[in-house]
């Protein structure tokens, strides 16, 4: 008998898409879902990489010989660098880089052989946008009061002694962490020099050319063997060397208002504002090579922890920065300024937030891409005059005559904008004095100076000094010409 069903054609029964199928695998459809399993496990692997990387530092070269001297870039970059700058477009040598924002903090010293030689007169926060290729300097006071660990409340330029004495070499970092914590800052990498590096960078470079605003003499700038000597320099554009450049951005007690930290910290920004231009001018000092002798020969008067092929990624970054929009802040205690004088321990001149916090100063220094405070850096081609001044130079000496701390160092403020020149500030030896008043020690003081004071002061004027200011002076060292003693009422009227 014939087997009916086996004759027959099966026919194709329709499938029912709600219950499950077994199919049998075609032969290599194993193999080939393997294949694409690898290949999307490998490119996740590898796009995680690119992500991790993108978000960790990268690191270019320490050998100088490594880089085009023209794009002062790695000449041989691997495929996966190539591959991740591509996809990603930049490169994460430096923390910071992804928030848009990388500081440095930047310390001067005087080094072995100076009075205080960790003291870090010099402090400023170096900022760099590069997304807008802009630069920013934030200039802190020495003598601003900060809390520094187990110290307790000491000046911010202790900082770097502190840390210093607890290990050798140690106190860039020590102050690094310091200042990060006043702040409120990320502030991940440092730079400490010291005088001897400071004069031999400008005098590798070929000296800096400065635009100096306002002209000053300075009769007390330290010389050999704790004397003193005269420095003074000429308003305008003009080429110094190391050691000018040093004296210029040290000067303390210069007159035409030249005599503060905040007049310091303003030049000691020209300075380097002037020494990026110098550097950039040429592409000589931006040689690989030449740098990494640079900072070879002067490695015991540098302290950083930026790696070569970072100094190399700073110096390629450099060159797309505008040199003629440099934002800048500086803290002081001006009527306008965060700051304001106090007295610490041992009667120890401090300068401390106006608001009681750092909330307001933060924010400055966070904001400072946003504000409006410049510095255009001249160029040696510049041929500009200095401006003319009309005002005779007329030394004029503030004594405060009240209780109310750091009220000279307020009316010095308010007559240098009307370019009066104000030579020394100090208490008087008399406390309180309940009237302002300007004695006129010089009879060829001009009327219209006069004038302006009294009318600025709303103070009496005199030529008979008191009994006990004349006796406070000694006529070898008095150079003043008119001494403004601030009364109560002056002290009642800056409240």
């Amino acid at each position: 008998m014939k087997n009916f069903f086996a004759e027959q054609p099966i026919e194709q029964q329709p499938t029912n898409s709600f219950k499950p199928q077994n199919f049998a695998p075609t032969p290599g459809s194993n193999r080939k879902i393997k294949w694409l399993a690898f290949l999307i496990l490998g490119l996740a692997i590898i796009f995680g990489f690119f992500i991790f990387r993108n978000y960790a530092t990268a690191k270019w070269p320490n050998d100088p010989v490594a880089y085009d001297p023209i794009t002062l870039k790695p000449k041989k970059i691997g495929f996966l660098q190539t591959v991740r700058n591509f996809v990603f477009k930049s490169n994460n040598i430096l923390i910071g880089q992804q928030e848009d924002r990388i500081n440095i903090l930047l310390l001067g010293i005087g080094g072995s052989g100076h009075d205080g030689p960790y003291l870090s007169d010099t402090n400023i926060i170096l900022s760099i946008k590069p997304s807008t290729n802009q630069v920013a300097m934030i200039s802190i006071p020495r003598d601003l009061a900060v809390k520094i660990n187990e110290h307790g409340v000491r000046k911010i330029n202790n900082a770097d002694a502190f840390g210093e004495a607890e290990q050798t070499d140690g106190g860039a970092e020590y102050a690094r962490k310091i200042f990060e914590q006043t702040f409120n800052i990320k502030i991940p990498y440092y730079t400490r020099v010291d005088f001897t590096a400071f004069k031999e960078i400008i005098d590798a470079v070929g000296g800096i050319v400065v635009n100096v605003e306002r002209p000053f003499v300075d009769t007390q700038f330290p010389g050999p063997k704790d004397s003193y000597q005269t420095l003074s320099f000429d308003a305008g554009l003009q080429q110094i060397d190391g050691e000018r450049a040093l004296n210029f951005a040290r000067s303390r007690h210069g007159s035409n208002g030249e005599d503060s930290d905040f007049a310091r910290a303003k030049r000691q920004q020209l300075v380097i504002a002037a020494f990026k231009q110098k550097m950039l001018s040429t592409n000589t000092y931006l040689n690989p090579i030449t740098l990494q002798k640079i900072v070879s020969s002067l490695s015991k008067h540098i302290i950083t922890n930026l790696n070569f092929g970072q100094i190399m990624y700073l110096t390629s970054l450099a060159k797309e920065i505008n040199t003629e929009n440099i934002k800048t802040l500086v803290l002081d205690d001006s009527p306008n300024g965060f700051l304001k004088s106090a007295r610490g321990e041992n009667d120890a001149y401090l300068l401390v937030p106006k608001t009681g916090d750092f909330g307001d100063i933060n924010s400055a220094i966070n904001n400072i891409f946003g504000s409006a405070n410049t510095i255009s850096t001249p160029t040696p081609t510049e041929n500009k005059p200095a401006p003319a001044t009309t005002t005779p130079s007329i030394n004029i000496e503030i004594q405060n005559g009240t209780w109310q701390a750091g009220l000279a160092a307020v009316k010095k403020q308010e007559l240098e904008k009307d370019s009066l020149v104000i030579s020394a500030v100090g208490n008087s030896a008399k406390r309180p004095i309940s009237a302002t008043t300007i004695y006129i020690k010089n009879t060829n003081v001009p009327q219209t100076i006069i004038t302006n004071l009294t009318n600025k002061l709303h103070a009496n004027v005199t030529a008979n000094l008191p009994e006990w200011l004349q006796k406070a002076y000694n006529d070898s060292n008095d150079f003043s010409d008119v001494i403004i003693v601030l009364g109560e009422d002056s002290s009642s009227s800056a409240r």
